[in-house]
């Protein structure tokens, strides 16, 4: 029968003749097997004859070539060829030889060498019957020949194999137009695994110059032939004089620490920065250790992995129909993503800019094809819309992440702030408690420690209100309070990408201003354990670890675009801007704070208002931010009623 493919594979020309000749290599591949056997019964045959020659000082006499050659050939072919067999020494792929594949070798002729020194001394020589039907002068075989064999055996197939790597890494690599100058830091397992891999690409694309350890016994020696140039100190002197491009971090278990001290020791060359894959992703299997990527601010400002007690979120958020406001942002969708990891009943997506609810719902639907979710339109200040949200679909959990964060943009629209984040922070919990949700969980801000802006002190007393709130309702009302977060929207990390994009400079409001950072996965893995912890009325604290210099973050992110900071991308300070402060307070310490059991959350004690006074002075606040004309001094000094600490800049008109 033919083949009913076969007209896909070779389409006969004008001639009559076949239009694609079979490649070298798909000869080599298709007869691959054969071909192996043959080299090793080549390679046998060599090593035997190499024997007799040692044996007979390197002699050939007709005795042994016409009469003990052939005959102990095909005695040792019979034996070696099935033993490597079952050693599986004809399926190894003689390019990516290793270690293991020579010790196979080695045990391979160990027993075949073994089978034949037993089969030859203990039958043929002493059975008397088999010994006089062996041909003239076959008993008197030399016994170091065997010996010498084994040698043999293990050498020429190793050999073999080694040629054959050696010939596709030296002399069948394949150049580009230029080479770029690679430098390795880190010359243990995985810097040597990143360059055998790098020798081993068929298309040859780095100049490999050199590794750099700390480790002092490593300094001087060589890896592959490549040397171990110096220490992380001297960096910057290597790459300057060795004229270095790239530089790989090839230490998968580098801390931040590690790969900041890299980044800023190198902060005057223009170096692009590469990383392994960390040793999660290499012992998994997922990634091997030549798929490096380029450094990313994440690496320098992330943390440690979240441990995180997934039976109790499990517990919260299985089979539960779940509210995020605020869906189309940052943490919003964010929120989302880890929610429905937990395989929520329901997901209601409730947002009032379109197109981020739009590109949400639909990521979601292609990550989570499992997940119902509802892509909901609302204004959380329209009491109306949220009332029938609330009534249709009965939410357990409200995650409410909706809000106005932006500083400066809030001091120039305190009304906007106020109704916002406490107008709609209302209007989303009371409906929570009316229709009676088990948990309500308020995103709050480190903004809000002894606020100096209006986005932070309207943040406050949304975190009062529900507080309050929560001390007569059966929802649990909880508060969880982080700063930035890498790569929101507005944040600063995307600002100064995009200014370094553009040839810069990159803008900073003071040389001291300092933030405390988190990644977004991180924050909202932590919102969702402080609200799976929450019994009602807490305000949760996250860690965020150690504030960071924004001026240093700026540099960071300028030397790894491969520019000098200062040089090729400047930096210019603007000077504070309206709300900000040098320094957010953003602790887990102290004697208002109390540790919870997850060693990154802990909860802040405070002394709440009177439930009254508090509500006569968010309705007033309101009433005046809903009002047609108001000055920000009027809302300053109602927000200043509210919150005593609250430090303003504006001047805060007296009321009536």
């Amino acid at each position: 029968m033919s083949d009913p493919h076969a007209e896909t594979h070779a389409q006969p020309d004008e001639g009559g003749r076949s239009g694609r000749a079979p490649s070298p290599a798909g000869f080599l591949l298709t007869f691959r097997k054969p071909l192996i056997m043959l080299a090793h019964i080549a390679a046998f045959a060599a090593s035997l004859m190499f024997s007799f020659l040692v044996t007979n000082n390197m002699q050939f006499r007709r005795d042994w070539i016409v009469r003990q050659y052939p005959f102990l050939l095909l005695l040792a072919l019979v034996i070696k060829l099935p033993v490597f067999g079952a050693f599986k020494q004809y399926r190894g792929w003689w390019r990516y030889v290793s270690i293991s594949d020579l010790l196979g070798i080695l045990r391979a002729s160990l027993v075949s060498t073994l089978i034949l020194v037993a089969l030859w001394f203990i039958v043929i020589l002493q059975v008397p019957a088999v010994r006089r039907a062996l041909p003239p002068g076959i008993a008197a075989i030399s016994q170091g020949v065997f010996m010498a064999d084994l040698f043999c055996t293990i050498l020429l197939p190793a050999g073999l194999r080694m040629i054959t790597r050696l010939y596709h890494e030296e002399f069948r690599t394949k150049e580009s137009r230029r080479l770029t100058r690679f430098l390795i830091v880190g010359a243990g397992n995985a810097g040597e695994g990143l360059l055998r891999e790098i020798l081993r690409m068929p298309v040859t694309r780095y100049e490999t110059i050199g590794l750099i350890d700390d480790d002092p016994i490593k300094q001087g020696t060589s890896i592959h032939g490549i040397p171990v140039l110096g220490t992380v100190p001297e960096l910057p002197r290597i790459c300057r004089e060795r004229n270095i491009e790239e530089i790989a971090i090839a230490i998968p278990s580098a801390t931040r620490q590690q790969l900041r001290r890299v980044i800023q020791v190198c902060e005057g060359a223009q170096i692009r920065f590469r990383t392994v894959p960390s040793i999660t992703d290499i012992a998994s299997g997922r990634l091997r250790v030549s798929e490096i990527r380029d450094v990313d601010i994440n690496d320098l400002l992330g943390r440690e992995v979240v441990q995180l007690d997934l039976d109790r979120i499990e517990a919260f958020a299985r089979d539960k129909v779940i509210l995020v406001t605020g869906a189309g942002g940052s943490i919003g969708s964010e929120m989302c993503r880890q929610i429905c990891r937990f395989t929520p009943k329901l997901l209601l997506l409730v947002e009032q800019a379109e197109n981020p609810l739009f590109y949400v719902e639909r990521d979601l639907r292609r990550e989570f094809a499992d997940v119902r979710t509802k892509p909901l339109i609302c204004d959380i200040t329209d009491r109306s819309r949220v009332e029938a949200i609330f009534a249709e679909y009965g939410p357990h959990v409200v995650i409410h992440a909706a809000a106005h964060k932006h500083v400066p943009l809030m001091e120039l629209n305190p009304s906007e702030a106020v109704k916002n984040n406490v107008l709609g922070t209302r209007t989303v919990a009371d409906a929570a408690d009316r229709h009676r949700a088990t948990h309500f969980v308020m995103i709050s801000t480190d903004k809000a420690v002894n606020p100096t802006s209006i986005m932070g002190s309207s943040k406050r007393i949304a975190e009062m209100y529900i507080q309050d709130l929560g001390k007569t309702s059966r929802t649990q009302f909880i508060t969880v309070r982080f700063g930035n977060v890498l790569g929101s929207e507005g944040s600063v990390v995307p600002i100064f990408k995009k200014q370094i994009a553009e040839g810069g400079p990159v803008t900073v409001t003071h040389p001291e201003m300092k933030r405390y950072f988190m990644t977004i996965p991180e924050a909202s893995q932590l919102v969702l354990q402080a609200a799976s912890m929450g019994q009602g009325g807490e305000i949760f604290v996250l860690d965020m670890g150690d504030p960071v210099k924004i001026v240093d973050l700026a540099k960071e992110l300028i030397t790894l675009s491969g520019f000098r900071p200062g040089e090729d991308i400047e930096i210019v300070f603007t000077g504070p801007r309206p709300g900000e402060k040098l320094f957010e307070e953003l602790r887990i310490e102290g004697e208002d704070m109390q540790r919870t059991r997850h060693p990154k959350i802990s909860i802040w004690k405070n002394i709440p208002m009177d439930r009254t006074a508090l509500r006569a002075g968010i309705d007033d606040l309101i009433e005046l931010a809903c009002q047609p004309h108001q000055t920000p001094g009027a809302i300053a000094a109602g927000i200043k009623d509210l919150v005593p600490e609250y430090i303003t800049t504006v001047a805060a008109e007296p009321r009536a």
